[in-house]
């Protein structure tokens, strides 16, 4: 993993596809804060309860000019299954598939040695400008509280 990306930068515009299959820009959503919800892995506990407190809370961040987007480097066709599985409806998930884990890359959390992204949350602000990051253990779920709180004071 390289360094974590620092508050103050600007993320260069990306282009995902979503679990729909469709395309999204991250200047799509130019005039809102975007929160950048990295899981390692579908299928997985941890992943799918960080997933679903994003689905859960998806009103809330709206309530506060924030879209979030649940991103792992597994596939589009993976993504929506998982999904549909967790009754995801709202939340948008993007794959970080091809190039392999390409975004996780240049925000410095890719793990080389396991071929995915560390559990992070990084926040974007209305401009693409890094206002948050962190990195969680692999095994802990990210405090969706700690980000509500972050954003109602940003």
């Amino acid at each position: 993993m390289g360094e974590v990306i620092k508050v103050g930068t600007e993320v260069e515009d990306y282009t995902f596809k979503t679990q729909y299959d469709k395309e999204i820009k991250l200047s799509d959503f130019r005039g809102k804060k975007v929160l950048l919800s990295f899981h390692p892995l579908a299928w997985t506990g941890i992943c799918a309860n960080q997933m679903s407190a994003l689905e859960e809370n998806y009103d809330k961040l709206k309530e506060l000019n924030t879209v979030p987007l649940g991103l792992s480097i597994d596939s589009i066709y993976t993504k929506k299954a998982w999904g549909d599985h967790l009754g995801i409806e709202k939340l948008l998930m993007p794959a970080d598939f091809w190039p392999h884990g390409d975004f996780a890359q240049k925000m410095g959390i890719f793990r080389d040695e396991d071929g995915f992204s560390e559990r992070a949350n990084i926040i974007l602000d209305e401009e693409g400008k890094v206002i948050f990051t962190k990195v969680y253990e692999i095994g802990n779920l990210p405090d969706l509280n700690e980000v509500l709180d972050f954003l109602k004071d940003n």
